[in-house]
């Protein structure tokens, strides 16, 4: 599959980089030499300096029989316009970046006129991902499957649990709900669990369920299931933006302090049932005059990743119960794990996952299975992927426990006929099914890629 990229920014970076692990054909376009030098010394891909409006750059990329072309440049305009000459020129599939509330409102105008297969707004991804965490308060992440209808989320074990020191086994059968543990992290290793792994104080789990089933696994824990209604946002960008228009939605107050004026005044305009207060959310004084001990929960969404870390420090200090911080820059994520900042956020990694997923759907198209959906956990060490099998095949009607699947692969879900199974030893796999599976430093691409 010859994919080409337009732009060597934080997005398209973190994408070349995925998708040349995974040996695709890559072509990475970028006006700026020096940041091309380095990805060709890292990367097995093929660099080339240039615009990427400029069609005579496009087709030194061979742009005209390209599979996918990827533009992830800094500019919505400069997206746009890329994809619409690279599909005049004849390239199969565009994918464009496109970040302005104003062009994402006519979105399906604009994909229409500019033959655009996907369009991708990072900033509101990231907003998705934050509401759904803070609907679910229990949890450090939540990634949706099967439209909705199945919860992967990560759960972190505190030292007072009554999980701590009991195996999964032991689990399963104490509280009788239908959940799976997938996946734990503990310390800086990942395991994928069998029944006879018991758990310890620090772990993080990730858990697949139904929404419903996951409330009564928590509420039967005993922890007191705490309801977010104020929300301090600090940083008025586009994500605080759709964060609070969500939020408002769904009944929620929100108080958003942004330190430019003008852009205080398009907000107060913009989310006339917002608090938007004008200083900067870095000067702890105001953040105390503002509320913060009174907040439910603080989301940190500021441009800078040392602010955001700062932010989520001073907050768990006065107290906060739900801390979220956007921290774009891998090898920072590590580090704020290890402070106890439990929800980290990134509109890179969301974006590029977005991305990897239609790649792979693209990939499987001709195949008896589709990817629906995929997350990458765990800072990329662990993958959830959805796929729906179209067909029989060798891998249907067959007792899972009669399938030798290779190691630190698991099945942790499938929905058939609007019903989510946990599935055990003697459940099957059958056409028409969701199957979520769960692999640890490996991509499947596959379905039958899970056999042994």
């Amino acid at each position: 599959m010859k994919i080409v990229i337009i732009g060597d920014g934080k997005v398209g970076h973190k994408l070349t980089t995925q998708l040349a692990d995974e040996n695709y054909d890559i072509t990475l376009i970028d006006q700026n030499e020096g940041k091309l030098k380095t990805a060709l010394n890292e990367l097995d891909i093929f660099c080339i300096t240039g615009n990427g409006m400029d069609a005579e750059v496009l087709k030194q990329a061979d742009v005209p029989h390209a599979d996918l072309v990827i533009a992830c440049a800094s500019t919505d305009e400069m997206n746009m316009l890329s994809c619409l000459i690279a599909k005049r020129l004849g390239a199969k599939h565009t994918i464009a970046r496109v970040r302005n509330p104003i062009y994402y409102r006519q979105i399906d105008l604009l994909r229409e006129d500019l033959h655009l297969s996907m369009t991708v707004n990072p900033e509101l991804t990231t907003a998705n991902e934050i509401t759904r965490v803070l609907l679910f308060p229990e949890t450090s992440k939540v990634e949706t499957f099967m439209k909705g209808r199945v919860e992967l989320v990560e759960y972190p074990v505190y030292n007072d649990s009554p999980l701590v020191g009991l195996s999964l086994a032991e689990i399963y059968k104490k509280f009788q709900i239908q959940i799976l543990v997938c996946a734990v992290k503990r310390g800086n290793e990942v395991y994928i669990p069998d029944g006879s792994f018991v758990l310890n104080s620090g772990d993080k789990l990730h858990i697949a369920a139904a929404h419903q089933n996951l409330k009564s696994f928590f509420k039967s824990l005993g922890r007191k299931s705490v309801k977010v209604k104020n929300v301090l946002i600090c940083g008025g960008g586009h994500i605080s933006f759709y964060l609070a228009r969500q939020l408002l939605q769904i009944g929620m107050q929100v108080k958003i302090i942004e330190r430019k004026q003008e852009r205080c005044e398009a907000l107060c305009e913009l989310l006339p049932k917002a608090t938007i207060i004008h200083g900067d959310a870095t000067d702890h004084d105001l953040l105390i005059e503002e509320g913060i001990s009174n907040a439910d929960a603080l989301v940190s969404l500021t441009g800078m990743d040392e602010e955001n870390i700062i932010l989520a420090l001073f907050a768990k200090i006065q107290g906060v119960d739900k801390i979220i911080a956007k921290v774009n820059e891998d090898t920072r994520v590590q580090m704020v794990e290890g402070m106890g900042i439990d929800s980290i956020v990134s509109a890179k990694s969301a974006t590029a996952d977005a991305i990897l997923r239609y790649v792979r759907a693209r990939k499987n198209s001709q195949s008896n299975v589709n990817v629906e959906s995929m997350y990458r956990l765990v800072n990329g060490k662990v993958e959830a992927q959805e796929f729906i099998i179209k067909e029989e095949c060798e891998f249907t009607n067959i007792p899972l426990k009669n399938l030798r699947t290779k190691e630190n692969t698991l099945i942790a879900c499938i929905g058939r006929n609007r019903k989510v199974i946990i599935p055990n030893g003697d459940t099957q796999m059958e056409k028409g099914d969701s199957v979520i599976v769960v692999t640890k430093n490996c991509a499947i691409r596959h379905l039958s890629e899970i056999l042994a």
